[in-house]
């Protein structure tokens, strides 16, 4: 049986001078769907549902090869940087074996 790699990529961005959902909404969809497009990887936002200034997103891919999930999940974090106009405060990707 070939072991399986799975990757949680955690973003945080700054929503600078946000005070309504509508907006912060519009920042989270936009990227969600930019990042889903690109790289076929699953998007959620992930525990900073009660702020209106912050915005947490969690990205998941699986692959067989550890280093092409590694590639993956630096390719989508720096593309989240460079197409978000909001600053981005925090990355960290985590990568799990099953087997």
């Amino acid at each position: 049986m070939s072991v399986m790699f799975m990757a949680v990529l955690t973003v945080e961005f700054a929503l600078h001078g946000n005070d309504n959902l509508k907006a912060k909404r519009r920042v989270a969809n936009s990227l969600k769907q930019k990042v889903r497009n690109r790289f076929n990887v699953a998007v959620a936002e992930a525990g900073t549902e009660d702020s209106l200034t912050r915005l947490r997103l969690a990205v998941v891919s699986l692959s067989n090869s550890e280093s092409h999930l590694r590639s993956r999940m630096d390719k989508c974090a720096l593309m989240m940087e460079a197409v978000c106009p909001e600053e981005m405060i925090e990355s960290e990707v985590e990568i799990y074996a099953t087997d």
